[in-house]
This record gives structure tokens, C-alpha cells and sequence, in this order.
């Protein structure tokens, strides 16, 4: 009797508390599936949730598109990884996820609905506490990043925001993250050693001063650090129009290839004369077989691996003082998207591939950045880029390399044009088809010897073309 009377007490303790855990979590009863978020690529540790294509309460198939996720390399859908009910959402939309995190959960019997959280719980991830307002919603608030390019996380300016840390003070921390944003650890760190750092000023309109007086003996870098943005003030009448993501993700790499990589461009003029007269002659035959097009660009970029094996000091990295030869030739291709934003996927191992294999390469991935099908693998991993400028009637260009490579070809428009041939008995004037190629490389590691033979060789291997090849 006395165990007994001893226990009582443990057993209605123990049935209380399984009850106050049932009311808190009423999921923890139904069958259910954690949605995380999945790898999407080797540098890719985080998204941006865009858009949720399903609201809480609504039934999902098995890969149904659930949501839309932003990297900084592509955007995606992602498929649901279970037939039910999506019950509750950890991440709104324009909220940050790590890769990993549970982002959803799908209830496979019809449990119960739950109510979106603003919160947001996920390993190594610190929930900042929310201020309660008048209706009873918890709301984060954070502070104003106006007029900043940066990129915050909510949980970086939730932490900004509880730390009293100013917008202008948060935009001298030193980011160490994907494109030197700033993560949960450099603010935390910053944190700790904010008061025995000098007080930071707050910034004034940039003045314009000469270039001697702000250069100094430390390579340059005081003169790029005083070089600010203008401040534009719209005139009447003036239309305003946000840049959206991929085009402020695009502004942001264009400005730093430039600042890291001295450019220098060499331009050659190639005779395609041969090229044009083979491509009309096997187009249609090619199609008829093959169900695809063959375009110029898989005939350009089999001359350009081709030159790369020539000359492989071209298709390598800087690190540092380290150069890095790249063992494979992947080529990227800027491909322009229907919005108006470029777009680069990558041709892996295009040395290997045979033409018809880059035709079908080269189409595949420029139908699927058309229609937003690319995968995170699509666009990662290149090492030398093509630009056809030409598309646009072009005849030349002066292309921004694509970091962290060390050149770009850009390919002008293929024009009719006069032109002296040489023959044994004699020369005369003709028509001939010619493209002029713009070739801009990083002057640190490529100089002007090596960044222009190797143009020189693309063109020849292009003037060199079998008109009688078959495929």
C-alpha cells in the first residue's frame, strides 16, 4: 500500500505532463514528414523562401511543387516528399533557411492544422525573442537597412536590432559568408569586441577628391575603399523601378569582377566563311535526325576547348598568390533569360564531347534557363566563359569575366563583308562571312601575349573548319 501511495502521485504527475506536451505539440500524435531543405549545390548553404505554392490546410501530392527557393546561384522549385496535408509552416515568405532545416511539415493522416510560426527554431540557429504587440501576434522587428546593396538575414538584423546596432554600423562588419555576407557568427563576434573598437562615424555624402589625395602606399586599396556611389535624385516624371534579386545578385558579382580583376581585352577578326556554308548545308539533315538544332555556339565552343588544351594556362583561378590549373574544361554559357537577366550555365567536360554532343548540350541547357528548369549543378563549376554578343547584332564587346575564372570570349555577329583573298594565282576582292571575337582576361595571371594567342587560336581553329566534316 505504501509503494503504491508513493507512486500515485508519479503517475498523475507523469499523465499531466503528457498531456500539457500533447496540448503544446499537437502533431506529435499524427503521422508526419519534416520538409528540409535540401542540398542544392557544393557552395550553396542557404535559401530564400519566395513563394509557398501551397497554404497550410491545403492536400499535397507526392512531388508536387510545394515551394519556391532563392539561392544565390538559381532559383527552384522544390516537390513535396509526401502525399497529405501540409500542416505547418516554420519559414515565411523572404525569410532565410539554412540547408537542413525543416522548413514544413506534411501530416500523412489529416492531423491538424497549425498556425504559420514567425519564429523560426532550426539547429545552430538562436530564436530572438519577439516584442508582443496589441493583437497578440509576436512580430520581429529589425532595423532599417534602407539605401543598403547588402544582404541581411532576419536572424543578422533580429540580432542587430536587440543589440541596438545601428543600420551604418552594421554595414562596417566584415562579412564572412556567400558573397561576404554577414553571418550569425561575424555579428556575434562583432559583438563581443564592440567596445574596445574605435566608434565608427556615421557616413557623409561622398565628396569628390583627386586621386593623389587619396592614394596612399598600400597598393591602392585606401583610394577603392573612398570611391562611393553617387546619390540620384529622380527629376519629375521619372520612373522608379526596383532591381529585383537576380539583377541586384548580377550588379553586385559585375562590380567586384571588376575591382578584384585588372581587365584587359584583345580582339581578333575570324573568317567563318567555311563554318556558315558547312551549318547550311547539314542543318536540316541534323534536325531530321537528331530532333535538335545545331547552332553556331557548339561549333565556337568546341574551337574554344579545343585552344584551351592549346594554351591551358587560361582555364585556371587566383587564390591568393595561388594559381589554381583547373584539370577540367567546363564552359559556361551567358544565356539571357526572358526577364532580360543573363544567366550562366555550364557546359561540363565540354572537351570530351563530341559536336553533336555540345549541340544537344549547348540546347538542353539554354531551353531549360528559358523555362527556369535549370538545377543548382547546372551553374556551378565553370572555368571559362562564352558570351554571343552577336545575338544582339553586336559586332564586338568587352565582356566582364565571370569570377572566379580569369578570362570570357565574347563572340560578335557574323556579317558579310568585303574581303581580300589570297590565292596562288593571285588575290581578288570577295564576299566573305566574318566575326571579330573579343577576348578580356585577368592581367594578373594572363598577360597580353598569352590572353591574345590564345584568341588568335580560336580564330584559326575556325578558319581551319573541314567544310567537308560529316557528323
Amino acid at each position: 500500500m505504501v509503494l503504491i501511495f508513493h507512486l500515485e502521485p508519479i503517475f498523475h504527475l507523469f499523465s499531466l505532463t503528457f498531456v500539457l506536451e500533447k496540448t503544446r505539440n499537437p502533431l506529435r500524435n499524427m503521422a508526419q514528414v519534416e520538409i528540409r531543405l535540401p542540398k542544392m549545390g557544393e557552395s550553396v548553404t542557404e535559401a530564400t523562401i519566395t513563394n509557398w505554392l501551397k497554404n497550410v490546410g491545403d492536400n499535397v501530392d507526392m512531388d508536387e511543387p510545394l515551394v519556391e527557393v532563392a539561392t544565390d546561384k538559381v532559383d527552384n522549385e522544390l516537390p513535396s516528399e509526401a502525399k497529405g496535408t501540409l500542416v505547418q509552416i516554420f519559414f515565411e515568405k523572404d525569410q532565410v533557411a539554412q540547408v537542413g532545416d525543416v522548413i514544413a511539415i506534411i501530416s500523412t493522416d489529416g492531423g491538424a492544422v497549425v498556425a504559420p510560426v514567425t519564429e523560426v527554431a532550426a539547429p545552430d540557429v538562436e530564436v530572438v525573442a519577439a516584442a508582443p504587440v496589441s493583437n497578440g501576434t509576436p512580430v520581429v522587428s529589425t532595423p532599417a537597412i534602407a539605401n543598403s546593396n547588402k544582404f541581411y538575414s532576419p536572424l543578422v538584423r533580429s540580432i542587430a536590432d536587440k543589440e541596438g546596432i545601428s543600420s551604418n554600423e552594421l554595414e562596417t562588419i566584415v562579412g564572412t559568408g556567400q558573397e561576404g555576407r554577414v553571418t550569425k557568427k561575424d555579428i556575434l563576434s562583432y559583438i563581443e569586441t564592440r567596445g574596445s573598437q574605435p566608434a565608427v562615424a556615421a557616413p557623409v555624402a561622398p565628396v569628390a577628391k583627386p586621386a593623389a589625395a587619396i592614394a596612399s602606399n598600400d597598393g591602392g586599396s585606401s583610394f577603392l575603399s573612398n570611391i562611393k556611389e553617387p546619390v540620384v535624385l529622380p527629376m519629375p516624371g521619372d520612373e522608379i523601378i526596383e532591381m529585383d534579386r537576380m539583377r541586384k545578385l548580377i550588379s553586385d558579382h559585375m562590380v567586384m569582377s571588376k575591382h578584384v580583376s585588372p581587365h584587359v581585352t584583345s580582339f581578333v577578326e575570324a573568317d567563318v566563311t567555311n563554318i556558315v556554308n558547312w551549318r547550311n548545308k547539314v542543318k536540316k539533315d541534323f534536325e531530321k535526325r537528331e530532333g535538335e538544332s545545331i547552332t553556331f555556339t557548339p561549333i565556337f565552343m568546341e574551337a574554344i576547348a579545343k585552344a584551351i588544351k592549346d594554351f591551358p594556362m587560361i582555364n585556371v583561378a587566383v587564390s591568393g598568390n595561388q594559381i589554381i590549373k583547373r584539370k577540367d574544361i567546363n564552359l559556361g554559357m551567358a544565356t539571357a533569360l526572358p526577364s532580360g537577366n543573363l544567366i550562366v550555365p555550364v557546359v561540363k567536360n565540354a572537351d570530351r564531347l563530341n559536336l553533336t554532343g555540345l549541340a544537344k548540350a549547348v540546347n538542353e541547357l539554354a531551353r531549360n534557363a528559358r523555362n527556369n528548369k535549370l538545377k543548382p549543378e547546372d551553374i556551378q563549376g565553370g572555368t571559362y566563359t562564352v558570351t554571343n554578343v552577336g545575338t544582339f547584332g553586336n559586332v564586338m564587346g568587352t565582356p566582364i569575366i565571370n569570377q572566379p575564372q580569369v578570362a570570357i570570349l565574347a563572340l560578335g555577329a557574323i556579317r558579310k563583308v568585303p574581303a581580300v583573298i589570297e590565292t596562288p594565282e593571285g588575290d581578288f576582292i570577295g564576299i566573305r562571312h566574318k566575326m571579330f571575337l573579343s577576348h578580356s582576361y585577368d592581367h594578373r595571371v594572363v598577360d597580353g601575349s598569352l590572353g591574345g594567342m590564345f584568341v588568335r587560336k580560336v580564330a584559326d581553329y575556325l578558319e581551319q573548319f573541314d567544310v567537308n566534316r560529316e557528323l
